[in-house]
């Protein structure tokens, strides 16, 4: 191997324990020495114990993801749902700030949270969820974000597809087919309802979103406990968007499974704000935009070492043509009749 052909370092090599230690020692919090890494792919999180028997969690973000004031954006819909009492877990301000620097990196720290992930089959548990995320949404419909951006079609779908190609991701023996496959789901989601998202006038209204709400940042803690019940973690993926992209990543199962469990969902969300059924032809439109926008993401991120590590099997010709007919399966899906409640 040459010199040229050597691994290039990245952002996050230079983040030793000891960078860790050091940055939270700049804001008064001294290490006990013990860190552990938390599961999280985009940042670096670290549960770390301090010398006075406390634990915080410290979040670096990865180096020009997110500007200051995205990021920001982030931390104050965090503290404006803190303040209306929905239990979302923010960052701990010190001497009025939430975003420190050290280094390259820009961090924050949060209090410690435990709890598991929630019973998705139990109605009960997605009622309780749903009355939740409705307040969520009470808080985001308040205000715009002014810097975060939009979860659309061209955010999603169009930038994912062409940088894919642009960069010569996709091995020649697949390419056409994905490329194909890909422009014909494009062409049915620029079909859909999503394309009154937003407009106004009798359009999908959009508000500010929690934007990745999967089973893994809801912990559940139990709820004989004060506080028990959901707690809603990680915004770093916090958009604009249709309240519905907060619901659809909770389902899973069959149709009549996913009807179910969609039903209580929505059972709980309206004793707190009102649904708008439209909203339920979206699921499989923005579905086929999470598939496409995930290889991308994970195609962008492969510079980062943890990624080949945790994702041996992507960029094969195998993953690709699963990636195809993936998205032959989103069609059929989005041909078929929304679920209803």
């Amino acid at each position: 191997m040459s010199s040229n052909d050597a691994p290039q370092p990245h952002a996050f090599d230079s983040l030793t324990p000891d960078q860790v230690l050091d940055a939270l020692a700049t804001l008064g919090l001294h290490g006990d020495g013990r860190l552990m890494a938390l599961s999280s792919y985009e940042n670096r999180v670290y549960l770390v114990h301090l010398d006075d028997g406390e634990a915080v969690v410290a979040k670096f973000y990865r180096p020009g993801r997110w500007s200051n004031g995205q990021i920001l954006e982030e931390h104050a819909f965090a503290a404006e749902l803190m303040a209306a009492e929905v239990p979302a877990v923010g960052p701990i301000a010190f001497a009025g700030q939430t975003l420190h620097h050290f280094g390259p990196f820009a961090f924050s720290v949060s209090p410690r949270r435990g709890g598991r992930p929630p019973e998705l089959d139990d109605g009960e548990v997605l009622e309780w969820i749903g009355r939740f995320l409705a307040r969520i949404h009470t808080v985001g419909g308040q205000r715009p974000f002014a810097h975060r951006p939009a979860l659309d079609l061209q955010h999603f779908g169009t930038e994912s597809r062409n940088w894919l190609l642009d960069h010569d991701k996709l091995p020649l023996d697949v390419q056409s087919a994905w490329a194909q496959a890909c422009d014909r789901a494009l062409a049915v989601i620029a079909d859909s309802a999503l394309t009154q998202v937003g407009l106004g006038g009798g359009g999908i209204a959009t508000l500010r979103l929690h934007g990745d709400c999967h089973p893994g940042n809801i912990l559940w803690t139990p709820t004989d406990r004060p506080g028990g019940g959901p707690h809603f973690v990680d915004l770093d993926d916090a958009r604009t968007g249709p309240a519905v992209q907060d619901l659809w990543m909770l389902l899973s199962g069959n149709r009549s499974q996913r009807q179910r469990q969609l039903g209580a969902l929505v059972d709980g969300y309206e004793q707190f704000r009102e649904f708008d059924r439209r909203e339920l032809a979206l699921i499989e439109p923005l579905r086929t935009l999470r598939l496409i926008h995930y290889s991308a993401w994970l195609a962008r991120r492969w510079d980062d070492p943890i990624f080949p590590i945790n994702f041996p099997f992507f960029g094969t010709s195998d993953y690709w043509h699963g990636q195809v007919q993936m998205l032959e399966d989103q069609m059929e899906a989005m041909a078929e009749p929304p679920l209803i409640v």
